[in-house]
Order: structure tokens, then sequence, then C-alpha cells
């Protein structure tokens, strides 16, 4: 390892953990190290999180990573994060977001009283649904700008809430920042909004650099107005432009020299797209000629779209120009990409719904037990069982034949962008035994991967060519929910050659903070390689993934028929 050449620093708080890692030129990973974080739900659709706790995280993991290291320059610092609310006072103590006061936590909770206060409303949290309909009842410029209407995901919602049931912290808030944001701000003392997070998750217009105040002041929030944006961000920049520098008492905290650039962050998920959507093919890439051919920037990006699939999936799609999709977040202008626009989908359960239908069964114990036995995963154990259930089958798609998910069991974030949706199953049996289990299982990365398809299918009605999904995340592990998505969708499946390509992502933000690589198109160019890819299934299989895709759309509508009919006012 050459000592002398910069390296960068990638760090990603996810919602179950933060996670440090350190990076070469090239994009190599030279060590990582993760953290786990809190997280509590004080009562049904609410989830919390500590700034503390997640800084303390965030500390540990870079120590750790660092000492597994040479000592060597550290040209940047790149953050990322899940897009979830925090608030602070100001001298930057948390405020408290919860129903609950602290007597209440310590009865209920293994909440510490006062040191890690619940001042995040994550993410997944839908405690704003009454603001979030009453937004959508009005016609607001912004909301073209986030595929016509607000998610429950989004941030005005969540403040509104704040400011009419938590008003003694609605008062003596200094700042609400996004979770990626607070880290910055933690690492630089500078209170510097991205434009990542304010155009994805606040509506800000990044095309006309300005907050719509005319919004703010009809939804209820008019003191955001008359103090200048003060609390939500007055000064904005680009992902990968310095934010400032290392302060010395964050320095210290992490572990690290002082000094360091620091960039301005992403959100989780956009810090993936950045670390596979700009993938260059390598000599050694077993990818169709299509990959490794030089293309236009805008030629490749028209056909790719970056899946992100963790606990939920993100859909991450750019372009030169804008592209009005109707229930697809965006476009965002510069979110990701520096001049370039971004389309959003997602799912708002992907893994953390794998696991809830694996869990909740009732032959999970059974499945812990010979996973065990056989020192393997569950998933793993589950994989072989397909195999073996399907030895007689022309492919193990066929053995859900008669079995069918719909998978908004967290609503659906796109394209329907209806939080109301719930999952749906068709086909069970009063049989509960591990077979059952394992073909419920594949039925459910079988809805994802449908729900994936709806997504391209609307995003190549309004102007994209996608042919090539770019995964990373956690579920890159399981090469059952790979495969089916590249059967249901007809799309190649390329992986990252670094598949942690979260960190890579936030990495690739640090180097061109720190002036190595002069934008971020020429960062992903020397950082991010192809590694492994997918092909989709022969035709019948093909087939068959089209009818059973039109099962799903037909559940879809279903559930929209039955509302109707259990609204209607006769009742």
């Amino acid at each position: 390892m050459n000592t002398d050449a910069p390296i960068f620093l990638g760090i990603d708080v996810g919602t179950g953990s933060a996670r440090a890692g350190f990076f070469s030129v090239d994009g190599l990973l030279l060590a990582q190290s993760s953290c786990p974080i809190k997280i509590w739900y004080p009562q049904d659709s609410f989830v919390e999180q500590s700034s503390t706790n997640i800084w303390h995280a965030v500390c540990q993991a870079t120590k750790t990573a660092y000492a597994a290291i040479p000592p060597q320059p550290i040209a940047g610092i790149g953050f990322d994060a899940t897009c979830s609310l925090v608030v602070v006072n100001a001298k930057g103590d948390p405020l408290s977001v919860s129903p609950l006061v602290a007597s209440q936590y310590s009865h209920s909770t293994s909440l510490e009283i006062p040191e890690e206060i619940p001042n995040v409303i994550v993410w997944m949290d839908h405690r704003a649904q009454a603001e979030t309909e009453e937004i959508n009842a009005q016609q607001f410029s912004v909301l073209d700008y986030i595929g016509g209407r607000m998610s429950l995901e989004m941030q005005t919602p969540k403040l509104l809430w704040l400011r009419r049931h938590r008003t003694d912290t609605w008062q003596k808030a200094a700042h609400f920042f996004d979770l990626p944001d607070f880290l910055t701000w933690k690492a630089t003392g500078k209170t510097t909004r991205s434009l990542c997070s304010t155009t994805c998750k606040w509506t800000y217009l990044g095309h006309k650099k300005m907050w719509d105040a005319a919004y703010f002041q009809a939804i209820g929030l008019s003191d955001i107005v008359e103090e200048k944006f003060q609390r939500i961000g007055q000064h904005i920049l680009p992902p990968g432009a310095p934010v400032g520098l290392l302060s010395a008492e964050a320095a210290r905290e992490l572990g690290l020299p002082a000094n360091i650039p620091v960039s301005a962050s992403a959100i989780d998920a956009h810090a993936g797209g950045i670390g596979t959507i700009g993938a260059m093919a390598g000599s050694s890439n077993p990818a169709k000629t299509s990959l490794q051919a030089p293309m236009a920037v805008p030629d490749i990006f028209s056909r790719r779209i970056a899946l992100i699939a963790g606990t939920s999936s993100c859909h991450m799609a750019i372009s030169p120009q804008p592209h009005f999709v109707s229930g697809i977040w965006g476009p965002y202008y510069g979110a990701m990409l520096p001049n370039m626009w971004l389309n959003e989908g997602g799912q708002s359960a992907t893994g953390s719904l794998i696991d809830h239908i694996i869990t909740t069964h009732h032959a999970y114990s059974l499945l812990k037990e010979k996973a065990i036995q056989q020192g393997i995963t569950p998933y793993d154990y589950l994989n072989t069982q397909i195999e073996h259930l399907s030895s007689s089958l022309p492919s193990y798609s066929y053995l859900t034949k008669k079995l069918h998910i719909m998978p908004d069991f967290h609503g659906n974030r796109s394209p329907l962008a209806d939080p109301e949706v719930r999952g749906m199953i068709s086909g069970l049996t009063l049989h509960s035994g591990l077979d059952e289990l394992t073909l419920l299982y594949l039925a459910t990365l079988q809805g994802l991967a449908y729900g994936t398809r709806q997504i391209i299918e609307t995003l190549n009605k309004k102007g994209y060519h996608i042919d090539t999904v770019m995964v990373s995340g956690g579920q890159t592990k399981n090469p059952l929910f790979l495969q089916e998505h590249a059967n249901a969708t007809q799309c190649r499946i390329v992986l990252p050659k670094e598949q942690d390509a979260v960190l890579l992502g936030s990495a690739i933000l640090g180097a061109v903070a720190g002036g190595v690589y002069p934008s971020i198109p020429a960062a992903m160019a020397a950082m991010s390689h192809i590694g492994h890819v997918i092909e989709p299934g022969e035709a019948s299989l093909l087939q068959y993934h089209t009818r059973k895709y039109s099962v799903f759309l037909q559940m879809q509508k279903n559930q929209y028929e039955y509302n109707t009919l259990m609204s209607s006012k006769t009742l």
C-alpha cells in the first residue's frame, strides 16, 4: 500500500447502523467498520432516534476503521444518511420530538434520559398523515417537482406536525436538519445544507435556487418564511462541494486529524446511486458489449437505473432534461449529479418485508434450527430449499404459479404514491410448514421484482430507455433476489465491483470536496467499476413472469375496488 497516496473517508448512517469506510483513489475499500444505532417506536406509526446516539456510533465506527489502516493523508470526507428529521436548539442540544414525556419513556423503552433524547423523526415515521393529506388536497406548484404528491417520508408535513403537537420544541428549535446535513454540521460547525436533501425532501427548488415562500405560508409555516428560512437552510450547496474543514472538536471525537475537507452531504440512497450509476466496465468485465462500449454520459444514464435495495428500495434515474412522472419523485435538479435531473422511485418495504414474511411464519423456528445446523443463513437455506422443491420444473419461478404477493405492506412509495395501500396475498392454503414458508419467500421476492418492473415501465413511458439495473445495498447478497429482478424486468442486473456502493458514493463526494477529482462524474469514472452481470432468463420464463405481473397489477386494481366498496355510504 502506498501510504503517501491520498485516501477518502465515506460515512453512512442507515436505519440501523452507522458505518465508516476508507477508500483509495481508484475506489478500493481499505477498511470499514460499523456500529449499531438505537431506534424507538413510542406508538403506532411513530419511529424515533437520537442524534446523540447516532453521532456516537459514527465516531466509534470511524475510530475502528481508521485504526485498521496505516497512517496516510485523508484528502476528503463525505457523509450520507437516511432522510430523517433532526431537531436541536441554539446550543446544539437535542429537543424531543416524541409524544411521550421522559417518565413514560423510562417505563416503556430502554431510552436513556437525558443523554439520548428522541430528537430524530425517522424517515419511515408516518405520524404526519393528516398534514400530508392536507397538503395534497391543495394545488401547489412545488408538488410538480416531487411526482405530484407530497409523501409521508418528506419533511414539511413533519415540520407542520411538530408545530401543532410539540409547540415547546418548535419554539425552542434553532435548526431543523436533514440527518445528512446534521452530520456535516457536527463535523464542521457549518449550517450549510445539501441540495440533495433540501430538493428531494424539503421542497427546495434547485433549478431556481430558491424556497417557495407562498407554499410555506399556505400550509401554516409562515414563521419559517418570516425567519427567512434560517432554521431550514439559507446556504445550500450541491453534493461534492466543500462545506468546510473538519473542526478540532469533531476530529478529536472521530479520532482523525483536523482540517480535512468535508463535502456537502447526500441521502444514503443517493450516495448508492453515485457509487453505481456511473460505473465503467473494466477489462475483466463479463458484461455485454453495450456496457463496455464508450458512450456519451446522457446515453449511458438514459438506459440505467440505480436500485439501492436495503430495508427499503430506491430507484434512481437521471437525465439531462426534466421528466415529470406522476407518482415518481422529482424531477430534482442537481440533487445527485451536477446539471442533471433526477427521478426517484422506490418501495417502502423491501428487506423489512422479506424479514417480516419469514420471521412471522409458523415455520420460522424450524427454519432457524436447520440453518444453524448447516452453518448458513436462513436466506441461504431457503434458496437451497427452492432449488430442491423445483427439481422437476423447468425453472424454480414456476413454484409460485398459484401464489401471488402484492408487497405494499407499508404503503406504496411509487408509482401509486399512496401510503394507504396495503399488502395482499393470494393463494394461501391450510398448510404452514417449511415448504409453505419457502414458497411465500419466493413469491415475496417476485412481488418486489414486479414493483421494480412497474417503476421502470412508468419511467420508460416518460422518456427513459432503461434496460440496465445497477444494484447495490444489502439485497445484493441474495442471488435469488437479483435473478428474479432480471427475470421479471428483462433488464440486465449489474453489480458494482465494490459492493458497498453507498460508502463508496460518500467517499466519492469526499474526493471531489478534497479537490482530487474535479467533478462527481470524473470521480465516478475513476472509482466506480462494474463487477458481476446477471442476464434475464429465456423467453418462456419472461412469458410466465409477464402473466404473474398481470396478476400483480390486477391485485392493485382490486384493492382500490375493495376500498371503494367498503367506503360506500350505504353501509
